[in-house]
């Protein structure tokens, strides 16, 4: 397996990337989606820059840094949040967490015809569609009933995974830059495209959110949002994209996990099954035998210039 520390990180974004189900459902009972949404990645860009300031992180001086921060913010996070957000309206949580948990899938395809930068083994193979079979579990089969049915929402779903997909597979281009100037400014970005988007579209002034829902808009940007990025883009430079993509696995277990332990539901054979079947998964994309800068159990960059850009950017990461 990878590295312990990353392996751990990688349930933790897991638990941290869980949490906004229940969270968004809670705000929007009171605020519009895109409303929520922008507000919600504001207020971690906020936080993140205050972080960055306080630890003296190295902001990238290269004029191509804005310009690809920007695509990163609006690939990786205000696509697929604004998607996300109006498909719930009108798609099932079940079917929609099935969906959304496919990102694994296409970052394997999108390598397999187009970028290669990742080598595409057996075991990677065999933990994509194993771990995806878990969600289908969890979630329930009978969720996939509803495919078709609410068409643009369900669309709109698979674009934003698609998205997310790709961003994983740009987010590769920061390899070299601290993850919290990297999850500063992408969410900064995505900010300034969501901000005007849902003043034009949602009149946001007009509405009057309940303290339930701030509360949980504001748990949602500072623990799922900042620190969920700043984990995120740590694991794309350590385990490679479809390492940290396989966290979509991970977030509907984290809910039934959450609900067994935590509101003392019963934990059911297909669920347990689904569980087992997404840490295998999971564990497969992940093993040492798939990637090949795991070697002897140490992590290792998957260039020599990375490795170089790496080492100048230690003291600021």
């Amino acid at each position: 397996m990878a590295n312990p520390l990353e392996i751990t990180l990688l349930a933790l974004l897991g638990l941290l990337w869980g949490m906004p189900y229940a969270l968004t459902k809670i705000t929007l009972a009171t605020i519009p989606p895109l409303t929520s949404v922008a507000a919600r990645v504001a207020l971690a860009a906020a936080v993140l820059w205050i972080i960055v300031i306080f630890m003296g992180c190295k902001i990238p001086a290269r004029r191509d840094f804005v310009g690809r921060v920007f695509i990163q913010g609006c690939i990786g996070c205000a696509i697929p949040y604004g998607l996300i957000a109006i498909a719930q309206q009108s798609v099932d949580s079940a079917l929609a967490a099935i969906l959304n948990s496919t990102t694994p899938i296409f970052v394997f395809l999108i390598s397999l015809a187009w970028t290669r930068h990742e080598p595409l083994t057996a075991g990677r193979i065999f933990g994509v569609t194993t771990g995806l079979g878990g969600v289908v579990l969890i979630a329930g089969a009978s969720a996939l009933l509803g495919f078709g049915e609410a068409a643009a929402g369900q669309t709109a779903i698979i674009v934003a995974t698609i998205s997310s997909a790709v961003g994983a597979i740009y987010s590769r281009r920061f390899a070299a830059v601290a993850p919290q100037v990297t999850a500063a400014g992408a969410l900064t970005c995505a900010a300034v495209v969501l901000g005007p988007l849902c003043v034009l579209v949602e009149a946001p002034l007009q509405s009057a959110p309940s303290a339930a829902s701030i509360a949980a808009l504001l748990v949602n940007a500072v623990m799922a949002t900042a620190l969920g990025f700043v984990v995120y883009f740590r694991l794309i430079r350590t385990i490679g994209s479809m390492g940290a993509a396989s966290v979509s696995y991970l977030k509907p277990a984290t809910g039934v996990l959450i609900g067994c332990t935590l509101l003392g539901e019963t934990l059911t054979w297909t669920e347990g099954l689904g569980l087992i079947a997404i840490l295998t998964g999971v564990a497969a994309i992940n093993s040492k035998g798939s990637d090949r800068w795991l070697r002897s159990g140490q992590l290792q960059p998957t260039s020599t210039v990375v490795a170089e850009k790496n080492a100048q950017e230690a003291t600021h990461v």
